[in-house]
């Protein structure tokens, strides 16, 4: 058998996978009452709501799907300051305390003020998103 011939290991050995642990987050499913508030753009379209429960310790973004694109990526840096919160021990709504008084370093919109609620559950969240 030649060099040519000869199998590189690196090319058919199995691989293997480990299973590492993530950044800490909170959880993203609740079936119980949820504190959010809205987040809108530079021109005041709603984008979505950042959401928290303590029971379930779970906080997460909701899209408004109607925002098109920039509502599902700009998402993504309210959820890796959710995770900042999660990392440091700091429970869900005291984290959405927080987000509503200072969050002026996160690019991608502004809460708006006075949008501060409580929805009765995430599913009526969602649908409020959905605008329904």
């Amino acid at each position: 058998m030649s060099n040519e011939d000869r199998l590189n290991p690196r090319l058919n050995e199995d691989l293997h996978f480990e299973r590492s642990a993530g950044p800490p987050d909170y959880g993203y499913r609740t079936d119980k009452p949820v504190r959010y508030f809205a987040v809108a753009d530079e021109t005041d379209t709603v984008l979505g709501y950042v959401w928290a429960n303590d029971e379930d310790d779970a906080a997460a973004w909701q899209p408004r799907p109607a925002a098109g694109p920039k509502a599902f990526n700009g998402g993504f840096l309210w959820e890796m300051k959710l995770r900042e919160f999660k990392a440091r021990g700091i429970a869900p709504t005291v984290a959405l305390d927080e987000l509503v008084r200072n969050a002026s370093d996160i690019e991608t919109g502004h809460v708006v003020a006075g949008s501060l609620a409580e929805a009765p559950s995430l599913a009526a969240l969602k649908e409020l998103a959905s605008g329904g």
